[in-house]
């Protein structure tokens, strides 16, 4: 599971995703929508990957998605603590991102494909926090 320290290298945000990581300082995933094709898709860009139109509008996911893929890393860096999950989730939008799975073992038994998933975020500094997932209903 990714250990909550300051040792991880964390992205930066540039004009075409700032919109994304805003939203998840508020505690949403932010997508965007083609005006023309009405295609969804992730990871932010200013023009539509399938039609290349610039009319695109930005919108808050639902949050939730299924585990699409993984590995189990068994090797700690810094950051991370072995085990831990480098995951493909699928949401519910369509799009895919690549994340990590937290709130369960990090084990073949527990991360399990297709299981239903919603998003936590970690907040790791001012300017970012991580969206990362957890299995849907875990914790409550």
């Amino acid at each position: 599971m990714p250990s909550h320290t300051t040792q991880r290298r964390l992205p930066t945000p540039t004009p075409e995703t700032q919109d994304f990581w805003d939203g998840t300082l508020a505690g949403e995933i932010r997508l965007q929508r083609c005006s023309v094709c009405d295609h969804t898709y992730f990871p932010p860009r200013p023009f539509c990957p399938s039609c290349t139109s610039r009319h695109v509008q930005v919108f808050a996911a639902s949050g939730r998605g299924t585990l699409y893929s993984y590995v189990i890393n068994q090797r700690s860096m810094p950051g991370y603590e072995a085990p831990y999950s480098i995951a493909v989730v699928e949401l519910e939008e369509g799009p895919r991102m690549m994340t990590n799975i937290v709130g369960c073992d990090q084990t073949p038994e527990a991360l399990q494909l297709d299981m239903a998933v919603e998003v936590t975020f970690e907040r790791c500094s001012e300017e970012i926090a991580l969206p990362l997932f957890t299995p849907l209903g875990a914790g409550q």
